[in-house]
């Protein structure tokens, strides 16, 4: 008859035989494996959910993320142009914790220990993990535009992070007067979102329109020659915002030489602008997490096996989203969203003997325009020669019809209910 005491004898014995015939432990005695999760956006919270979900409760997740609430950045362009309000772009994250297991814990993660598989928090924790995934974002360098930083970010929104910027900036926009001059600063290549500044331009006429300020400009100083979807972007401004939006390459304005906040003005080589509304959009990189760590490279992104989006620099770590070099696949929450689910298959196949498949990926950027005006690009993507590749793309043309841009928007709307759902639910 085994008691207490006597189950306590045999399952020393067992683990000391196991280490002596090197077998494994039985499973009364293992300890679930464990997988921190740091970021709780679309790349980290989907990871977590698909860790947890698809692995029977037999992986232990905790989920890293200082804030009780997120704000996505995708679509919150179209708060801007006020055809969504600021709370529905807003989610917590309840149902990860009671739905799934996953253990929140709201800190910053301070710092990653490769050695030892220890995450600290801001509070001094340590977290051990069997697998790391790391999702955190990007980083504004806030260096990379002469006369503005950090302390002028309320001066000179960027609302490239979005949430209380994204409030600023809106406030700021209705507070154009007509005739105004809005000035936007468009970030170098690789950033975040690539049609992002071009449909918040957008957005930003939509208002103004609206509102009767047809007097006013919209200037882009882009010190790129191209933008994601610039034939169907620049057809729809002629369309629906004739002679608003000028969009100035840096071979015309050279380059941006200062801007000061105080009076909102912006030297280049080429002119001298006074604005209403500066919107600075600085250069970016990999969040300081990953790159104190030693998981970016000199372009400061986070290189990856294009097979797993494990880290190419540890073997323990997965890392997903904006911080990557994720090969043909661009910066957007679709993308770090479909990386999520590829790389949760793989730590499920490593830490539950799941099965796994090769990898593939989707995305689809929508950008609106105009009211039920909005146009579309995106693709699929597999690993071909170390790198991810696109496989198959598509793109909005010229010409189409108000029906094709009113169905797009439509598929936009409906688009970030699912995604959300997917990513909180």
């Amino acid at each position: 008859m085994i008691t207490r005491r006597t189950f306590g004898t045999i399952a020393a014995s067992a683990a000391a035989t196991a280490i002596m015939t090197k077998l494994p432990m039985p499973a009364l005695a293992q300890a679930k494996a464990k997988v921190v999760v740091i970021g709780g956006g679309p790349g980290g919270a989907t990871a977590a959910k698909y860790i947890a979900k698809d692995s029977a409760s037999a992986i232990d997740v905790t989920l890293v993320e200082p804030a009780k609430q997120f704000v996505t950045c995708f679509h919150s362009n179209l708060v801007l142009g006020g055809i969504r309000p600021l709370d529905s772009i807003t989610h917590t994250y309840d149902k990860l914790a009671s739905g799934y297991g996953i253990t929140m814990n709201h800190q910053m993660a301070k710092s990653i220990d490769r050695d030892k598989r220890e995450v600290s928090l801001a509070d001094g924790t340590k977290l051990a993990y069997d697998r790391l995934v790391v999702s955190p974002g990007i980083d504004l360098k806030y260096d990379s535009v002469p006369g503005w930083g950090r302390e002028h970010e309320e001066a000179m929104p960027h609302a490239w992070k979005a949430g209380p910027q994204t409030s600023l900036l809106k406030a700021r926009l209705d507070a154009v007067p007509d005739g105004g001059v809005i000035v936007m600063l468009a970030p170098p290549v690789p950033y975040r979102c690539p049609p992002g500044p071009y449909e918040r331009v957008s957005m930003m006429a939509h208002v103004l329109k609206k509102a009767g300020k047809s007097k006013c400009k919209i200037i882009i100083l882009d010190p790129k020659d191209k933008f994601s979807k610039q034939a169907v972007f620049q057809e729809g401004w002629d369309r629906q915002y004739p002679g608003m939006i000028e969009w100035i390459t840096r071979s015309i304005y050279e380059s941006v030489k200062s801007v000061d906040p105080k009076s909102n003005t912006v030297v280049t080589g080429f002119e001298t602008y006074k604005a209403a509304l500066v919107n600075v959009i600085p250069a970016q990189k990999a969040a300081a997490i990953v790159t104190d760590a030693g998981l970016a490279n000199e372009t400061g992104y986070c290189p990856i096996m294009a097979d797993s989006m494990k880290s190419a620099m540890d073997a323990n770590i997965y890392i997903l989203g904006d911080a990557t070099i994720a090969g043909a696949m661009p910066k957007s929450a679709f993308s770090a969203n479909s990386q999520a689910k590829v790389a949760a298959m793989m730590v499920r196949g490593e830490l539950a003997k799941a099965q796994t498949f090769p990898a593939r990926y989707a995305n689809t950027c929508w950008s609106m325009v105009d009211a039920d005006y909005t146009i579309k690009i995106g693709g699929r993507y597999e690993a071909k020669d170390g790198k991810i590749a696109e496989v198959e793309g598509f793109v909005s043309k010229p010409g189409e019809s108000a029906d094709i841009r009113k169905q797009t928007q439509i598929e936009n709307m409906g688009w970030y209910s699912g995604i959300t759902a997917d990513i909180f639910s």
